[in-house]
């Protein structure tokens, strides 16, 4: 059986084993990374030998870490990267290269029911009945989405929202409130296997689901990377954040959504933002907080949209996708009993 995974930042690790009565045997590591002595090697594949072929990936990197000795030299290589190639030779993780992505722009819809499709898509990829995906949102009124743990009374200035005619909705993962406008705003969301990300930590997997990200970003001119834990920022500032939610069937979906061209004295008369994450964030002002991808592309926000779409696409094989009439029509009806209801929006007050 055979599994590669590349490591972020790192180098490709490739491991070929064989399971025998449960346990893993004549494993071989190999790769384009540096290691020095070479005896290393030998510990390392070593101290796989004969580990139940049921370890998660956690497991295996602890035994080989007891295995490294101080004064060895991994380049390019971690135990923990070792740890998920064995998970993918064995067929309990999966690599971009294993699943079948489409790739959907759109539709615009109520500001309501993107928060809702997040979760109806995901039960239908989990059921079979669609394929994993990533969706760029569009919606056709002004929204604030918050994260599923935040106080609507400490993030929101009611006063603001009715001014402005404001459509507040809480989403299914935590992380922050964003304010969006149509237009204003970058957002999608990847529904996968959880498989995808098996062995990497939450603080991993950011950076690993995003890097197609940061390589459409260098396409715009941004050159973009990962504050941790879930920030996507540039030489001049933050661009926008990720948010991901795991459910127990098995899939899980991970959203971004990134400024373009953000109302930054409105956003600040709709959202309450405290003097704790500003000071949090080193900055003297919370409009600056949030840096617009227009001054730092000079392009229209969709011809970035079509660099997003593209880039996927090409990059993992996806197949073009379309969200049907019958799938807004399932989010409208989860939007009518849970995402608009005010028991969801005000569940945390």
């Amino acid at each position: 059986m055979h599994g590669e995974y590349k490591v972020p930042g790192g180098k490709l690790v490739v491991v070929d084993v064989e399971e025998k009565d449960g346990t893993l045997h004549n494993v071989q590591v190999s790769g384009d990374f540096f290691l020095e002595p070479d005896e290393a090697l030998d510990r390392i594949t070593g101290a796989l030998e004969g580990a139940p072929a049921d370890s998660d990936a956690a497991h295996l990197a602890a035994r080989i870490s007891r295995e490294v000795l101080p004064t060895d030299t991994l380049f390019g290589l971690t135990p923990e990267g070792v740890g998920i190639a064995v998970r993918r030779a064995l067929g309990n993780a999966l690599s971009w290269e294993d699943i079948d992505f489409d790739v959907i722009h759109g539709p615009v819809v109520d500001p309501m029911i993107n928060v809702a499709l997040d979760e109806t898509l995901a039960e239908d990829v989990a059921a079979g009945n669609r394929k994993p995906f990533m969706r760029l949102w569009e919606w056709n009124g002004p929204q604030v989405v918050m994260g599923s743990f935040q106080s609507y009374e400490n993030e929101i200035n009611q006063e603001g929202v009715d001014r402005y005619g404001i459509t507040v909705s809480r989403r299914v993962t935590g992380g922050g409130a964003m304010f969006m406008e149509p237009g204003n705003c970058v957002t999608y969301s990847i529904v996968i296997p959880t498989a995808l990300v098996d062995g990497l930590s939450f603080e991993q997997s950011y950076p690993f689901l995003d890097q197609w990200v940061m390589e459409s970003l260098a396409k715009c001119g941004v050159k973009a990377r990962y504050i941790p834990l879930n920030d996507i920022a540039s030489e001049v500032g933050k661009i926008g954040g990720a948010a991901q939610k795991r459910w127990a069937n098995g899939y899980m979906v991970h959203h971004v959504t990134m400024s373009y061209d953000i109302n930054a004295e409105k956003m600040m008369e709709v959202l309450r933002i405290g003097k704790e994450k500003v000071r949090d964030k080193g900055t003297r002002s919370a409009v600056k907080r949030v840096d617009p991808m227009r001054s730092q592309t000079g392009m229209e926000r969709e011809e970035i949209l079509d660099v997003f779409y593209n880039h996927f696409k090409e990059k993992y094989n996806a197949s073009d996708g379309a969200i049907s009439e019958a799938d807004i029509a399932v989010a409208q009806d989860r939007c009518n009993t849970k995402f608009a209801t005010r028991e969801w929006t005000h569940r945390i007050v």
